[in-house]
């Protein structure tokens, strides 16, 4: 699993990985399934969820089989056998058959109720050597290899192949308009241009967390602990005095938000999935959205066993007044707790009086009893609706759009991996994704992008509909502004001119303005380069992805991610 740090304080990649730390998905975030439509399907998505291994964990494994004195014609063994339960054809139909039904179907059908030996020969038919104490044991806990192979078939999943019908502009113009059920999948870039901070450059919150305040320089021993949640119950007085930088009243959705608006108004968005916390969807207006690491559209209480939720709106007045915002049905337990004690202390000592004492050790901290903005937080464990929208909705898309993300941090990213794989696929973003096969690559300035695509559909834009209960009554406001401050479709210009997309070589990959592919150039040019000394028939980045024992020997190698 990639661990990226978050590039952007909308995009809640970071605060939910960290969240994810000792497993590959503790939540199965990356575990959609066949026929989705059954509560059966949700609630077997659920229960595979809780087989989960780490892929670092899965890479440890094979990095101690890899140094263990094993002589190759013992290695051969191993292989043989394996090929004898899984031949290499079988182990092609397959992969067939995982990229098109998807996991879930897939372990029902090939793993569920599966020997212990049987599955440990499918771990080496994919490619995976365990240590030779795992591959020798008598009894290995049947959850435990399960929990392998599943990390193993995703491995596999994330090796989607380019559809090679699919590569210009064109393409793109004709998929969105034809499509009536798109997927989009957002990150960071979606709300670059309405002024959200990154993380990591010199100016970002980091930056400004660790140099430019001294209040929090002095406070955080990492500037990522002001996404803490146990550094929050320490001390929410941090977390609440920055909020106001990135609390969604504070910025406008941008032109991309309002095209993800737009496929929706004309009924063809399927569902947004967005990774950031912003809430700027919200205030674009989109109604199938979700938040995969939550946001500030609603706060929650702290205290474990108080369900009491409020919409966002309604901490938007401590928030800006950097102010810890309190649960009012906690505060009024905790007046009559004090009375109660009160009363007690006029009274003899009894010897129960010691049961209360873990709940005041817990009382005590200052983060109990606070509305939190239901964001994951470092320390949280993310939630399982991811996993449910997908089982849902893989069996229905017929387009899926990445817009603003590089597609680095899982378990969000996987997700390009677990949809049909006969899914077109198209990147919208400033920089380019290599290490998953995109159909079409739109690169550059996401805006001036949406404003060329909405020239060549004759679509229009729409005015943001933002949600009052997320950030407030005053966000009508938002509608004018924007409307003074966009142009119309096909207005946006690079030097006095019209946007006019150029393309890299004859690839799929398509340069606007604010592209940055200046290694990506160099990498097409080695790769030419490399063409012409070889006689190969095209460079790696108009290939496909091969199955894994294709591109590896027969022998025992690992399925590269």
């Amino acid at each position: 699993m990639e661990k990226a740090e978050l590039e952007q304080v909308g995009n809640g990649d970071a605060i939910a990985q960290q969240a994810d730390r000792t497993t590959f998905s503790q939540n199965g975030v990356s575990v959609p399934a066949a026929p989705p439509q059954t509560d059966e399907a949700i609630a077997q998505a659920s229960q595979l969820s809780t087989l989960d291994c780490d892929s670092d964990e899965l890479e440890a494994l094979e990095d101690e089989a890899d140094t263990e004195s094993t002589d190759e014609a013992e290695i051969d063994r191993i292989v043989d056998e394996a090929a004898i339960t899984y031949p290499h054809e079988r182990i092609d139909e397959l992969v067939v058959e995982l990229k098109k039904d998807g996991l879930i179907l897939f372990m029902q059908t090939h793993v569920d109720g599966i020997s212990e030996k049987r599955m440990k020969a499918f771990l080496i038919a994919l490619g995976v050597l365990l240590p030779k104490q795992l591959r020798e044991a008598d009894q290995v806990p049947l959850p435990y290899l399960t929990a392998l192979l599943k990390s193993a078939l995703i491995r596999v999943l994330r090796r989607r192949e380019k559809l090679k019908q699919y590569n210009t502009v064109d393409d793109a113009v004709e998929l969105i308009k034809k499509s009536k059920r798109i997927m989009v999948l957002g990150g960071a870039g979606l709300s670059t241009s309405c002024g959200i901070p990154d993380f990591r450059s010199k100016d970002g919150i980091y930056a400004q967390l660790q140099h430019g305040d001294a209040q929090y320089a002095q406070a955080l021993s990492d500037p990522t602990d002001m996404f803490n949640k146990e550094f929050f119950l320490y001390d929410p007085t941090c977390f609440f005095s920055f909020a106001k930088q990135i609390f969604p009243s504070n910025f406008k959705p941008s032109p991309s938000h309002r095209f993800i608006k737009l496929l929706e108004d004309k009924q063809k968005l399927l569902r947004h999935y967005t990774q950031n916390i912003d809430t700027l969807e919200d205030a674009a207006g989109i109604e199938k959205v979700l938040h995969c690491h939550g946001s500030f559209s609603k706060a929650a209480c702290t205290t474990p066993g108080c369900t009491f939720t409020v919409p966002g709106s309604y901490i938007k007045e401590d928030i800006f007044a950097q102010r810890v915002p309190k649960c009012p049905k906690c505060s009024e337990a905790e007046e009559a707790k004090k009375q109660a004690k009160s009363g007690k202390s006029q009274k003899n000592w009894k010897a129960d009086d010691n049961d209360d004492d873990d709940d005041d050790e817990l009382d005590a901290l200052p983060g109990i009893g606070v509305l939190k903005p239901c964001i994951t937080f470092f320390g949280e464990a993310l939630s399982g609706e991811f996993d449910q929208c997908v089982v849902q909705d893989r069996e229905k898309v017929d387009l899926l759009i990445v817009m603003g993300t590089s597609l680095r941090v899982a378990p969000v990213s996987e997700l390009v991996g677990h949809i049909p794989h006969s899914t077109p696929v198209i990147l919208i973003n400033r920089t380019p994704v290599t290490h998953l096969a995109m159909d079409i690559q739109l690169l550059g300035n996401g805006d001036e992008i949406v404003d060329y695509l909405c020239k060549r559909l004759d679509w229009q834009l729409p005015l943001p509909k933002p949600s009052k209960e997320v950030v407030g009554q005053d966000s009508a406001a938002i509608d004018m502004a924007v409307k003074e401050e966009t142009p119309a479709p096909g207005e946006a210009t690079k030097e006095g001119g019209e946007v006019q997309p150029q393309r890299l070589g004859d690839t799929h990959i398509w340069l606007f303005p604010g592209a940055e592919a200046d290694e990506l150039k160099e990498m097409w040019a080695a790769e030419e380069e490399e063409e012409e000394e070889d006689g190969d028939d095209q460079p790696n980045l108009k290939r496909s992805a091969d199955s894994p024992h294709e591109e590896a020997p027969q022998k025992i190698a690992k399925i590269d991610e």
